[in-house]
């Protein structure tokens, strides 16, 4: 499921005032999904090298992923992937969130510890993946005016 970040499916914060809301909303929903429960906060980075990046100490190391097996070298494509595990509190990651809204970060997913939740922000909104259709369903009614308008749900 789909929510946006700002009314009207605004895309980016122009403001003090929007950015509260983008902040609001995705701590809402990572709240609900999260609350009590530690949280592993996956963050990828992109390389041409297969030598593991150095990831700063607080979030280990997880797997390498080759994504684009090229032939030619310099064409090859690794997602280096680091996960760090934390108790979720409100506003832990607002400054990783914050970025995510400005486009200057991508890809962080947030889940629970056992992966059955899984909270994928993007500029402008997040996609929620739920482990059963009712918890979908029950988080869906709590949020409407989040949804997007559009027939696909996106």
């Amino acid at each position: 499921m789909r929510f946006h970040s700002l009314p009207e499916s605004k895309r980016y914060a122009e403001d003090e005032s929007e950015y509260t809301v983008v902040l609001e909303r995705y701590n809402t929903i990572l709240d609900e999904l999260f609350a009590g429960a530690d949280v592993y906060v996956i963050t990828p980075l992109w390389t041409t090298e297969a030598e593991v990046p150095s990831f700063q100490p607080d979030a280990g190391y997880w797997q390498s992923l080759l994504v684009e097996d090229d032939p030619d070298p310099e064409f090859r494509t690794y997602c280096h992937l680091s996960a760090a595990r934390r108790p979720w509190r409100r506003g832990c990651i607002d400054e990783s969130l914050r970025g995510i809204a400005d486009d200057k970060v991508a890809g962080i997913l947030i889940t629970d510890a056992q992966m059955q939740r899984i909270h994928h922000p993007y500029d402008g909104g997040a996609d929620v993946f739920l482990a059963t259709s009712e918890e979908r369903d029950r988080m869906r009614n709590r949020h409407p005016d989040w949804l997007s308008s559009h027939p696909s749900g996106l």
